[in-house]
This record gives structure tokens, sequence and C-alpha cells, in this order.
């Protein structure tokens, strides 16, 4: 176990400037609160925090964090406070271990509601200060490496929250090295099999290859020394979780890996990153597709370097990173390269404004005030995490960096969420190019923007980014929102006026409190959707008043003829033989403004008696007068709403009808039904065709038409034909 001067050695390597006195009399206060407890293995259970403080001093991190890590099972595991804490080290020391000790709690592997909302409370320990993030992804690399001592049945679940979450937060921190420690940890233990294959074959291909990666290395390193770069060249063997998830990506074998060696050039200054790519590209062949320059467009975690694959020596494969101390020290630590020391007590800016990886973590956070359910911001999250990127610009210059995949869609909610709420077009490259297109590295987006759009709910199935994907869940609520409101206020305003009063937006709200309801949407909503009545509202808005059961009475009774000359009778309740224009309300067709829909079998057109049925969470259902289905509801008088057509002349639009045709089974007979509907200016949308037997075919036929008189012109034109034997319009 590392002693106490050990441990003080190890930050002044780094820091100097170290509180020696801080980190010594955290040492002692924890050693003494874990007295006697161990761990799994039977080491002291000191040892761990020791270790975890060993794994930050790696990292080059302040003294606070160090004193963080000794402490952060202490409130946890020990009679330790958060009060004590604060008067022994400093309040912003105590904060530390306190937001640690939440975590600890945290189970992010258990149902999916109950981890979203735990990954939600993760995020928000770190939101103040990242160094619980640093202290947490080092908590999990000791416990991962002495996994083994804990009970079987614990593993498994340990070592797949670490491949879930913390391996992909750490690699979006840019900590490379420990990312991909922790995927391989996790993957020993979830694919033991396969982690020991993968390792056999390489080890094999090691023997195999004798000492090929040492001299890739001298002959690299003597080419880029003849052009006067001082340069270093390390070369390693992919890690296995990386080559077997290629294999699972690729779905090859091992054999047919290419790339299993990778190389690393580390220069000097900016200018000899592209000097030496000179060198490599001159000296041996590129392979088509695999350069990326990640340092004119660094990746969100700020990760820097020039990528490039040749063929080099051996005709083998050979893939290069090249970039400069700085940018290696940044790509190795990742937000912990930002540390700065100020002050003995450790409080020093740890992030620099520019840290990409920090503005991330922020954004992420900011989304859990928008996020309507735990699962979508654990969707909107894992989606983050697991991406790879795409970088395009605006015409502007602008770079906007997504997720592999992204769409013009996705481009303009990174642009701005009004923008992408206002996208009707797009111009990539400057050619105009469907909202569905993918997106490729280096394009130019240009977003085409109307301000009466609203984004249909399919683009949620289409955009690949967790912040387009909730941006447009927020606004199809909204509008559908919306359409509920409009639609209750009309039936709120016309039930008030069947009932002989007059409405008063003011007399409603001043009756909020007894209708349960926060505002006056909040009510129109609610009896839009179903979910209120509206002579609850009438009641709540005039308590004088005895209700509705004269209006719900029946208001008459009628006789219906159906397609086989039987007749039907039921009850319309409610309902008045002439709508009255101020209390009925008008239907326009299918728009946006009402969430209205029509019969799904027969349908309604202008010109049809017609009678809307409320469901609840669907909207109004408008059916003719005649039709059969509406005796399903006699039972319901509450559902029955009093509509009438409003139809716009100067905006004429067809509506959904239903006819069968019975025409004789010759040739040409549906190519005349459909030219007499054509000619009609009638629209087939649907057409389903069967034999009643050798002579007759049944034609169902889904047709728009204006209204009534056009659709009984189509019926005439139709009946006239000699291959028609009959045509009736479907009352469904």
């Amino acid at each position: 176990m590392m002693r106490q001067y050990e441990l003080v050695e190890r930050v002044r390597r780094y820091n100097p400037n170290t509180d020696e006195a801080l980190l010594d009399r955290a040492y002692v206060y924890a050693m003494r609160a874990h007295g006697t407890q161990k761990r799994a293995s039977g080491d002291p259970y000191f040892s761990h925090p020791l270790e975890v403080a060993a794994i930050l001093t790696d990292l080059k991190l302040d003294d606070a964090t160090i004193v963080a890590a000794l402490l952060h099972d202490t409130i946890e595991d020990t009679d330790a406070t958060r009060e004590e804490i604060d008067r022994l080290f400093s309040p912003q020391i105590g904060a530390l271990v306190e937001g640690l000790t939440k975590i600890k709690k945290l189970d992010l592997v258990s149902k999916q509601a109950k981890q979203a909302e735990n990954l939600r409370k993760l995020l928000l320990a770190i939101a103040d200060d990242v160094r619980v993030l640093l202290v947490k992804l080092a908590d999990r690399l000791h416990n991962m490496r002495t996994l083994k001592w804990v009970p079987e049945e614990k593993r498994s679940r340990v070592a797949q929250e670490t491949l879930d979450i913390y391996a992909p937060l750490a690699g979006r921190m840019g900590m490379h090295d420990m990312r991909e420690e922790l995927e391989d940890l996790s993957f020993r233990q979830l694919s033991s099999e396969a982690y020991e294959s993968i390792i056999g074959r390489l080890q094999a291909l090691k023997e195999n290859n004798g000492e090929l990666v040492s001299s890739i290395e001298r002959e690299l390193s003597d080419a880029i020394a003849q052009k006067n770069i001082v340069a270093v060249v390390k070369g390693r063997e992919k890690r296995p979780y990386s080559i077997w998830r290629k294999m699972e990506q690729k779905s090859v074998a091992f054999e047919q890996l290419s790339d299993i060696y990778g190389f690393r050039i580390l220069v000097e200054r900016l200018e000899d990153c592209y000097a030496a790519l000179g060198v490599v590209h001159t000296k041996w062949p590129l392979v088509p597709g695999r350069f990326k320059d990640y340092i004119s467009t660094p990746k969100q975690n700020d990760y820097r370097s020039l990528h490039t694959t040749v063929v080099g020596p051996g005709r083998q494969r050979v893939e290069l990173q090249i970039r400069t101390r700085e940018m290696h020290e940044i790509a190795e630590y990742g937000i912990a390269a930002h540390a700065l020391y100020k002050d003995k007590e450790g409080r020093g800016d740890l992030l620099t404004r520019d840290s990409n990886a920090y503005a991330w973590l922020r954004r992420t956070i900011e989304l859990l005030a928008e996020g309507s359910s735990p699962e979508e911001f654990l969707e909107h999250t894992k989606l983050e995490l697991f991406h790879d990127q795409v970088f395009c610009f605006t015409p502007k210059g602008r770079l906007i960096i997504l997720p592999r995949r992204a769409t013009p869609i996705d481009f303009a909610y990174a642009v701005h969420t009004g923008v992408g709420d206002r996208a009707v077009g797009a111009k990539v490259n400057g050619k105009v190019s469907p909202l569905v297109s993918e997106l490729q590295n280096g394009d130019e987006v240009e977003i085409i923007t109307a301000e009466a759009q609203t984004p249909p709910a399919a683009w949620e199935s289409i955009v690949v980014t967790g912040k387009a994907r909730a941006a447009i869940r927020r606004a199809t609520r909204a509008a559908v929102r919306a359409q509920y409101a409009g639609l209750g206020r009309k039936i709120v305003e016309r039930a008030v006026a069947r009932a002989g009063k007059v409405f008063s937006e003011e007399k409603l709200a001043s009756a909020l409190n007894r209708l349960a309801r926060g505002t006056l949407e909040d009510v129109y909503a609610a009896v839009g959707r179903g979910e209120m009545r509206s002579d609850d509202v009438v009641k709540a808005i005039h308590p004088e008043w005895s209700g509705l059961a004269e209006l719900a009475a029946p208001k008459g009774e009628g006789w219906f003829e159906l397609e086989q000359g039987q007749s039907l009778k039921f009850k319309i309740p409610g309902i008045e033989s002439d709508p009255d224009p101020k209390t009925a309300i008008p239907i326009r067709g299918i728009n946006r403004e009402l969430p209205v829909r029509f019969a799904p079998n027969g349908g309604a057109v202008p010109g049809d008696r017609i009678v809307g049925i409320l469901t609840p969470g669907e909207g109004i259902t408008v059916y003719p007068i005649q039709s059969p289905a509406l005796q399903d509801f006699e039972e319901e008088p509450e559902r029955w709403l009093d509509v009438r057509w409003d139809v716009d002349d100067d905006d004429p639009q067809r509506f959904p009808v239903q006819i069968v045709v019975v025409a004789t089974n010759e040739p040409g007979s549906l190519a005349q039904v459909a030219q007499v509907i054509g000619e009609r200016d009638g629209n087939i949308d649907n057409l389903r065709m069967s034999s009643r037997s050798a002579d007759f075919t049944r034609m169902v036929i889904d047709v728009g038409v204006y209204d009534l008189r056009h659709l009984n012109g189509i019926i005439t034109d139709l009946r006239a034909r000699a291959v028609v034997s009959s045509v009736q319009r479907v009352n469904g």
C-alpha cells in the first residue's frame, strides 16, 4: 500500500506548489475513518481510495481532487459527516465528496425508466464541478481492476454499467486511455471467451510477425529524420475490445483485419505535423478515404490529430496518428489536461473556457430541463455518447459537428431550435437536397425556412441527434396541444351558447380552481382531448345552471336506407335537425387548426348532414348522419358534437368518400372506371378488387371529391357506362 510520503511525492512531481499538509491531513483522516474495514479481496479498505488518488496523480490533477479521492467513501461508509469535512478541509472539498456520495448510490443498469432518472442524477451531480466525474471515473477504474474479488452475480452488472455509461463518458471527456482500459476490463468480464480468443490470436500474430512493429518504427523514424523533423515514433497493437468491435461492425473475421497495428508520430510543432504527413505520403501509398484532419476540425472533446493509413513496409497496412506533444497530452488526459493551479487550496479554474468536452457536458445537462420523460433523456444521452462524428459548415463557415448518418434536419436543429422547427428544405453544397439525405464530411449546408412551418412528427424517426429528436417531440406535442385547445375552446363556447348563457373567459378563469386546472389552455385542451366534459365546464362557470340533461335528450329519430335495402333506426342525441352556425363547430377538412379526421369507412363530404364524435386523445371523427356506425355511440351522448361545413370556396379541397362499383369482368373495365373518375376531377386514393363470380368484379374505391354534387356527378357518369352494373356509396 502506498505510503503517505509517496503520495505527496507523486503530486509534487507535477505540482511543486502542492499543499503537503493538506494531503497529509486527508491521508491520516481517511485511514483512521476506514479503520479496520476490509475490501472483498481482504485488503484494508483504505487501499482503495489511496489507489484512486494514485490514478488521479497520473492525470496530474489538483490538490482538492486528490483529497476528494482519499475521502470519497468516508461519508457513505464511515461516521464522517459533510459538516466535519467542510470544517477540517474546506466546503469545496466537502461538496466534491458529497457529490461522489450521491453518485455511489445510483443504479445505472436498472430498468430503463429508473436507469434514465439515475443518469440524470449522475450528470446533475457533476454539473457544478466536473472533478466529481474525474474522481468517479478513477474510482470505477480501480473497481474494474479488482473486479475478480466481487461476487460473481454482481460482476456482469458492474461491467455492463461501465461499458454503457462510464467508458463512453471517459471518451467524451477525451480520456482515451482510461476509456480503452475500462472497455477492455468490461469486455473481459462480459465476453470472456471472445476476449481470450482475441488475446490468443494477437499473441500468435506477434510471434509470426517477429520484429515487424520495431522495424516499421525504425523505418518511419529514419524517413522523418531525413527531413530534419524531430519526432518520436511509437507502435502498438490495438486493444482487444477495439478489435472485437470492428469485427462486429464490419462482420469480418480476425484474419481479415488489416489494421491491427497503429503507430503514433509525436512532433514538436504544429507545422511539423503536416511536414511529417508529407513525408509519409511521399514514401508510402495512401489508402483512399482513410485520411482525416482533426487538427483543423477538432472533435467535440478537443481531440486533435492527423489520421492516415498507408501501405507501408512489407505491404503491411499501417494506421498513423500524427500530433504534437501538447495534442498528445490532451488526447491522453482529455478534460483533465486543462487543470490549472492558482493557490495552495487547489482552487483553480479546472477547465479552460475553450474546452469543448466541458461544453458538451454542459449542453447535455441543460437538456435535463427540456426532456419530458426520463426515457427521452436516456435516449438522447446515449445517442450523444455513442455516435461518431461528421463535420459540416454553414454558408458563413461556422463548423457544425454532428453524428454519423445525420441529416439536414439534424443540422438545422444544431444551428438553432427555431431554425429546425421552421425548416422546409436544404441546399447541400449549393444544390437542393432532400431533408432526409445523409450528410458527409465537409458538406456546406444551407437551411431554407418558412415561418408557418411546424416539424412533422415523422421527422422523429429520421433524425439521429438527441437534440433534434427532443425538439421535434416538443414541437409536435405543442402543435397537438394547440389543436386540442382550439377544439376545446370551440366546444366550450358552443356548450355555453346551447345552455343559453354568455361565454366569458374572465368567468372561466375564476372557475379554474373548481376545474382543477392551472390555465385556460389547460381547460380547453382537456375538453378537446375528451378528458373533461363540456357541461362540467358550463356548470363551473354558471353554478346556477341545472345541467345539459335536456340538451342530451334525443332530438330526433331517423330511418336510413342501407346498401341492401335494409333500414336502420337510431337516436341522434343532442343534435338539431339543422345545425346552428352559432353553436355548431365549423369543419373545413383535415387541417392543423383542429384535430379532425373522417369516418374510416365511407368518409363525409360537404353537402352531407354531419355529426362529430369526440374520441379521447384523438379529436373529432366526422360521420355523415346516415352512417350506421353512429349507433355504436347511441349510449354516449356526451361524445356527440354538433358540427357544420365551413368550406372555403377560394381554397377548394377534396374530402374522402368510398364507393362500391360492380363491373363486368372483362379487359378494360377498370380503365373505364378510372377514366370516368379522372375526367370528373376525382382522385383515387385507394382501390381494392374482388370477384363475386366469373362474370363480375367488385371494386371498393376510396375517392377524393369536392362535395356531394361532385360525388353524385361521378356516380351518374359511372352508371352510364355499359361495363358498370351498379354503383353505391358506402355509408360507414
